[in-house]
């Protein structure tokens, strides 16, 4: 082998992608949808409801707060449902129109977005980021790098606490921060977010995309001709000629400007096809159509639409995959919102003391004993009555049927049953506790035990 082979890298250098800043239309719109998704994501621990943090997975108390409803460890499918329904929307926006989500409101495209002006804000615009990546180290470089370094470092913070504001409520969180005063928990996790977000928004960026996200793999089995895409028009730019006077007639549109490239995130070249590393960011259709406007030529040479558009065929907006799709996540959204609607937000739970069959009071009564668990799984004080249904001369001896609950409190009740056996002849028998709202009738859950008698 030689020694020019040997020299032959097995991995190419990542060289750094200097996206250049463009405006237009869909940048605008990115724009509003970036600042949306970051705004809520900061804002939505600051939240009350009730009293309370708004959002607020509380785990060492097992309660999940979403506004007005409060979820417990037994409601967890109707979490995972939620989850299911939002992955189904997901896949209804990836038949329509390809990787819009990617492009728009993706938390990686969010965090890239904001440190990439932050950049833009301390070394300057794209040319200038460039140069000073190849010039050498002195008092101006350092003072730039430096300075964006300090404010990725501070936005990758807060959106570390933030996270942890949804765990934790996020006001002592934050004064406990500044006082010094954090657990170790929470310091772990509030580093480790921090981290992660400096690495993928400030280094990472198009790479957490090109080789990280699965659905950049997967997306592949959703696309079909009719998927919206952003394209380049190759029957009208081609053939490409450098300039935009003295054109050729037999020229193309394309004046191979290499805007779309240079404003591209992920660094491709939109002209050479479809590719996986497109994110449908759509800053190249942005730059071309600026480009065209410049020399008097139609918008609309890199464009969104379809393969089938392309190639000069009908397009249908409405195809079987997309209509099979939004009918089942039309009815998903219905059980989820009927499951919301119907929920009781009360539990009980009975557990019969095992210690021994039954017992003979002092007075004669034959009598077991149980434990209710009584849950108030809403986030107001409720008056509950505890009921029976078992056979006549069953009786209630010993525990509470009324009680008052906080909002997520829970008890436990010692309660006994027993009956007369001079007066009443039982037989071992299934009996059911009911759990009522007194103030809502339909708020009703019930609970089946048993209790044993001695056998005649």
């Amino acid at each position: 082998m030689s020694d020019d082979a040997r020299r032959i890298p097995l991995y190419q250098k990542r060289e750094a992608i200097h996206p250049r800043a463009v405006s237009g239309r869909f940048q605008r719109l990115r724009d509003i949808t970036v600042w949306l998704t970051l705004g809520a994501y900061l804002l939505l621990p600051w939240l009350s409801w009730d009293g309370r943090q708004a959002i607020l997975f509380d785990l060492p108390a097992r309660q999940f707060h979403v506004f007005g409803i409060t979820f417990w460890p037994q409601d967890f499918i109707l979490l995972s449902w939620l989850l299911i329904l939002l992955a189904f929307m997901l896949f209804v926006a990836t038949v329509f129109a390809g990787r819009v989500y990617c492009g728009y409101v993706c938390p990686q495209t969010t965090w890239t977005r904001f440190f990439t002006w932050i950049e833009h804000l301390t070394e300057g615009d794209r040319n200038a980021r460039q140069r000073l990546d190849k010039a050498p180290w002195s008092r101006n470089k350092l003072l730039r790098r430096g300075s964006k370094h300090l404010l990725w470092w501070a936005l990758a913070s807060l959106t570390g606490i933030t996270f942890v504001g949804y765990f934790t409520p996020i006001d002592s969180l934050v004064w406990r921060a500044f006082v010094w005063q954090l657990g170790q928990w929470e310091i772990i996790w509030i580093a480790f977010f921090t981290v992660a977000t400096y690495l993928n928004a400030g280094w990472l960026r198009e790479q957490v995309c090109i080789y990280m996200c699965p659905y950049a793999r997967f997306q592949s089995a959703m696309f079909d001709r009719d998927t919206l895409i952003v394209s380049y028009d190759e029957s009208r730019g081609e053939p490409r000629e450098r300039g935009k006077r003295r054109r050729d007639e037999q020229a193309g549109d394309c004046i191979d400007c290499e805007l779309c490239v240079q404003v591209c995130p992920t660094g491709i070249d939109i002209r050479d096809g479809l590719q996986y590393e497109c994110i449908t960011c759509a800053a190249c259709i942005d730059a071309c159509d600026n480009v065209m406007d410049q020399i008097s030529r139609p918008r609309g040479l890199i464009r969104y639409t379809t393969e089938n558009a392309l190639q000069g065929q009908p397009s249908r907006l409405l195809r079987p995959r997309l209509l099979g799709y939004l009918v089942l996540l039309g009815v998903m959204t219905l059980l989820l919102a009927a499951s919301l609607a119907t929920r009781v937000p009360l539990g009980i739970d009975v557990i019969r003391d095992r210690g021994q069959l039954y017992r003979m009071a002092s007075d004669g009564f034959i009598e077991n004993s149980y434990q209710l668990r009584i849950m108030n799984r809403s986030q107001q004080t409720r008056t509950l009555v505890i009921g029976l249904d078992a056979p006549a001369g069953l009786q209630w001896r010993y525990g509470e049927q009324h009680l008052v609950l906080e909002p997520g409190a829970s008890r436990i009740l010692p309660v006994t049953l027993g009956y007369d056996p001079y007066q009443q002849h039982l037989n071992s028998t299934a009996i059911r506790f009911t759990l009522e709202d007194e103030s809502h009738a339909r708020y009703v859950r019930a609970r089946e035990s048993r209790f044993i008698a001695p056998r005649d």
